[in-house]
């Protein structure tokens, strides 16, 4: 589970088809597929929600009642986790005109569109693939089983016919995406790991210089995946865990698979044989029942894994779920202990910048004048870059938290 993230619009300048993508990783490429879709769709305006937290449904609501008032004649659809999980109360909205459920978004005939008109999104820096979909594990914590169902694996065959034509259409960067990543293959037949995806990748496109992956659960990191992160340069020095807590008792009263010392010991042995590796995390402060000695430990693993990337997130009860029936915290506690984990993270990462200045990194250019190294760091671009370069830049200092 990740922490909500910014609401992304893509408007396509031919048409008046706008996507707005709320969240994850996983409904930015699905909202990718659905701008290719909806391109000649005429005046339709689609919000692709978010609910995993009840921070991300208020978004959610934010997104759409902004997006009539600037587009008070489109047709308003909404679709997405937010869609299924609280659809009574998005389609009880009066600025929205239909749902879509989060299962059929991506099937054409949802849309009144013939399958054979629906080209891939076009792509000219990262590409985002959706090689995974639903979850099978039951977190206290988590509805997005209810709005994503259970996991469902894309096929090796059409994983690499996916990152070809992205490769086609100029992708220097492939991002495998899902919502439970680490569980691909596992109804596929012969239950293929995760690591076996990502070397078939690597061996049928050799021009492909960079491979990414999304959030990871860590205990299901298989051993060739490891070895693949830990040693295969054209796989990213970039982890991010699912890691959610820092402490023993909450990751069981979270029911997650992991404790603590699987964490420590899976970042340790990475960093041994790949130092340069930058590390990220989901991480939940105030779960119910969690002391002040807990959320010390939720602190300390900040610092003792070295998380540069952190999405902190307050713990907010969804509807249905075991943990919204546990002894809640205080919501002001909540807060502060999420402020705190923030500030802990802010002092990694600035030490982690510090560490790059003088180094001489390969940059992959963004549209917005900024790009991406290896590690994920951001870096301010010289003037007159262009979007999809890969540019060797030597690091001469920190502005705003970048890169310069």
């Amino acid at each position: 589970m990740s922490a909500p993230s910014e609401v992304k619009t893509d408007q396509a300048a031919d048409a008046r088809a706008e996507v707005i993508s709320l969240g994850c990783r996983l409904n930015i490429a699905e909202s990718e597929r659905m701008r290719a879709m909806l391109a000649d769709s005429g005046d339709v305006v689609v919000v692709n929600s978010c609910a995993v937290t009840s921070e991300a449904v208020r978004q959610t609501r934010q997104a759409i009642r902004k997006a009539r008032r600037a587009r008070p004649d489109a047709r308003l659809i909404v679709t997405g986790c937010a869609a299924d999980i609280e659809r009574d109360q998005i389609a009880a909205m009066p600025e929205v005109d239909g749902l879509i459920a989060n299962e059929r978004k991506l099937d054409p005939r949802s849309w009144n569109i013939p399958a054979s008109e629906t080209p891939i999104a076009p792509t000219k820096t990262r590409a985002f693939i959706a090689v995974q979909n639903g979850c099978d594990h039951d977190c206290t914590f988590c509805v997005i089983p209810q709005g994503r169902g259970t996991s469902r694996s894309l096929s090796v065959t059409a994983t690499l016919k996916e990152v070809e034509q992205h490769l086609d259409q100029g992708a220097k960067e492939a991002v495998l995406t899902g919502v439970d990543l680490t569980s691909w293959g596992h109804d596929l037949a012969d239950a293929p790991k995760l690591g076996a995806l990502v070397s078939a990748i690597l061996d049928e496109f050799p021009q492909l210089g960079r491979v990414r992956l999304s959030s990871l659960d860590g205990i299901e990191i298989d051993a060739q995946l490891f070895d693949l992160i830990a040693g295969e340069p054209r796989v990213m020095p970039h982890l991010h865990l699912s890691l959610q807590h820092g402490a023993d008792l909450i990751l069981k009263r979270m029911k997650r698979r992991h404790l603590r010392k699987d964490a420590v010991d899976l970042v340790l042995g990475l960093k041994q044989r790949r130092p340069e590796i930058a590390v990220g995390a989901d991480l939940m402060a105030g779960f119910p029942t969690e002391t002040a000695e807990h959320h010390a430990e939720n602190l300390s693993i900040i610092r003792e894994l070295g998380i540069a990337h952190g999405h902190v997130f307050p713990f907010s009860p969804r509807p249905g779920t075991p943990a919204a029936r546990m002894p809640q915290l205080d919501r002001q506690v909540i807060k502060g202990r999420a402020a705190e984990l923030r500030a802990a993270v802010t002092e990694v990462r600035a030490a982690w910048l510090t560490s790059l200045v003088g180094e001489t990194l390969p940059v992959l250019a963004e549209r917005d004048g900024t790009g991406y190294a290896p590690s994920y760091a951001r870096v301010r671009l010289p003037d007159g870059a262009r979007a999809g370069d890969i540019i060797q830049m030597t690091v001469r200092g920190i502005e705003e938290g970048m890169l310069v």
